[in-house]
């Protein structure tokens, strides 16, 4: 890995959670396992029945609760050299007690947007006083803006992600399986760096047609057009997601045709991509280029969707979002075209720099025939 765990979850991140907490007139941030917990902390913690929450208060300083059988791997992590209290609790104690007493009584409390709903419920009844709202809330910008080390995760999941899709052609062939191509992808998307599997979406056929589409017994064919939209999630947390086209033989007739209007407009709209600009017109520049060429009706989604410790995070480039876009947001910019019998997607994961945007895939995004 290119990037130590250290400088993706600097000791200062905390410090300037606890900032957003306090400007957003809360009295308290509570995050229970997930990536919400991960970003702050760097601590990639289980979901379990048993409460692990990081509190930061308003007013006085952050502590962690873990199960007491818990405590090895919190300080293992990077959440062990944050100098934040890690308070362990036994098998007999209740946790949401714990909590609770040492926040005393709160007007509002913000909750990960990903909590369970069992701990959610708990935390309700041991903090009556205080109306619950989203971690988002706080989070959400801070999350958005990936910082340099974030940036060099992302580009390191990038060219990951990018040498599986160099292997793809060699698995597409007359009287295999989409399963089979699929189980060949995850393998390799291991392989390549990646420490899970998130999906593997390989549509042939009709099947393309169908965005989230993942695998299925239906045998390739001379003949078939072939979307492959796969992703994973690196040791350092931080995720892939590429779409490529390629074609066994010789593709439909009328598919050349929306075939390059599509890469049109996806090379439009990451050339539309620089700081101020808002999500919704880098969605605009994808869908006018599609819906000129009498593509429209078939443009389903929206145009992306940010990503980092998710696959799916703000900001989401899609109508009607006006978010201006800043140096370190990081996004997927992926039209697609889904006739009916046949379909077609195109995805590179995008960072707005300073000056620009650079695209972290750098796989070859004509289509390839095999």
């Amino acid at each position: 890995m290119t990037t130590d765990l250290p400088s993706l979850y600097p000791r200062q991140r905390l410090a300037a959670v606890a900032d957003a907490v306090r400007a957003a007139g809360l009295g308290a941030l509570l995050l229970t396992p997930g990536p919400d917990l991960r970003y702050v902390t760097g601590y990639d913690a289980k979901q379990l029945e048993r409460l692990t929450c990081l509190a930061v208060p308003a007013d006085g300083d952050p502590f962690l609760v873990v199960p007491a059988l818990e405590r090895m791997a919190a300080m293992a992590s990077p959440a062990g050299s944050l100098g934040v209290e890690v308070v362990s609790w036994g098998e007999t104690q209740d946790a949401f007690a714990i909590v609770s007493k040492r926040l005393g009584d709160l007007a509002t409390v913000a909750l990960s947007d990903q909590m369970w709903a069992l701990n959610v419920l708990r935390f309700r009844e041991v903090l009556p006083g205080a109306r619950q709202v989203l971690a988002s809330r706080v989070l959400a910008g801070l999350r958005a803006r990936k910082s340099d080390f974030e940036v060099a995760a992302l580009r390191e999941a990038g060219a990951a992600i990018d040498r599986v899709h160099a292997q793809v052609p060699g698995w597409l062939r007359p009287g295999v399986t989409e399963r089979q191509v699929g189980a060949r992808i995850a393998e390799a998307i291991l392989a390549e760096g990646h420490v899970q599997v998130d999906f593997v979406i390989v549509g042939s056929g009709p099947n393309a047609a169908s965005p989230h589409h993942e695998v299925s017994d239906r045998v390739l064919r001379e003949g078939d057009v072939i979307v492959v939209d796969i992703g994973g999630t690196m040791a350092s947390g931080y995720c892939s997601d590429c779409t490529r086209v390629y074609a066994i033989g010789t593709p439909p007739a009328d598919f050349a045709a929306y075939y390059a209007v599509l890469r049109d407009a996806q090379e439009a709209a990451c050339a539309w991509v620089r700081p101020g600009v808002t999500a919704e017109s880098v969605d605009a520049a994808a869908r006018d280029i599609i819906a000129g060429a009498g593509y429209g009706e078939w443009f389903i989604h929206r145009t992306g969707h940010g990503i980092g410790l998710e696959t799916h995070e703000d900001p989401y480039i899609v109508a009607g979002n006006a978010t201006p876009l800043e140096p370190g947001m990081a996004f997927s910019v992926e039209p697609g075209i889904y006739p009916g019998a046949h379909g077609a997607r195109i995805e590179d994961i995008v960072v707005c720099t300073p000056d620009g945007h650079e695209r972290l895939n750098n796989a070859p995004r004509d289509l390839v025939l095999v």
